[in-house]
């Protein structure tokens, strides 16, 4: 299953629009309860007047909670945000450390956050266990777990160390653009013949292409022997 994920998904990345792990770590904070497409969408004007530890630690409170109102829940998120500045200023010299104990330390960073900013920031591999990894490894019987921490162990022992960046990026992909929530897309998927989840949505051909998402859309129909809709 995960090798037909790649072939899949050639296309797989983070969705999130950054330059250095700072600035990753600063938009999966408001990526939270929002959309990639708002999150990018927000912060260009962001990061034109506070892209570095430096420039947000001395930001106005007012002005960015303004800067980031579009993202939802903006008040925490600004609590999140300054506090985190102030702590990679304060204690780490302006970078922002690249391990996983010092970064779930730091303000607004879980151990989600820590893995997107560890695996696409620093290059070292990491499971993110967001909502689309724990709907997905669900339904393909990878495990049992809904704990994050214990579905992102239970992922570990299955698959190598290398690709489990890569592999959290396929699945996400899968999930946003074919295994959806409410009605995932079963009679148009690669995966179909393997997944013991098969049946929790339509499963003739043209209906389920109908609810393929993405650019690739047309692709990822044919790649599942379907006619694009």
């Amino acid at each position: 299953m995960a090798r037909v994920l790649a072939d899949t998904h050639p296309d797989a990345h983070c969705e999130l629009d950054f330059d250095g792990p700072f600035q990753l770590a600063v938009a999966t904070i408001l990526s939270a309860q929002c959309t990639d497409v708002r999150v990018n969408a927000t912060t260009p004007a962001l990061f034109a007047e506070y892209g570095t530890p430096e420039a947000m630690a001395a930001a106005d409170r007012a002005h960015l909670e303004d800067l980031i109102r579009p993202t939802g829940f903006f008040r925490s998120k600004t609590n999140s945000l300054l506090g985190l500045a102030c702590a990679v200023v304060n204690d780490y010299g302006g970078q922002l450390p690249g391990r996983m104990e010092e970064l779930v330390a730091l303000p607004g960073i879980g151990r989600k956050t820590a893995n997107v900013i560890l695996g696409d920031g620093f290059g070292v591999p990491g499971i993110t266990v967001d909502t689309h990894m724990i709907r997905l490894t669900k339904r393909f019987g990878w495990t049992t777990h809904s704990d994050p921490v214990k579905i992102e162990h239970a992922l570990q022992q299955l698959f190598p160390r290398k690709d489990w960046t890569m592999l959290s990026h396929r699945i996400i992909f899968h999930g946003r653009r074919v295994c959806h929530a409410r009605k995932p897309a079963c009679g148009a998927c690669t995966l179909a013949r393997w997944c013991p989840s098969y049946g929790d949505g339509p499963t003739e051909p043209g209906t389920a292409a109908k609810l393929l998402k993405g650019p690739r859309a047309a692709e990822l129909a044919e790649a599942a022997g379907v006619s694009p809709a």
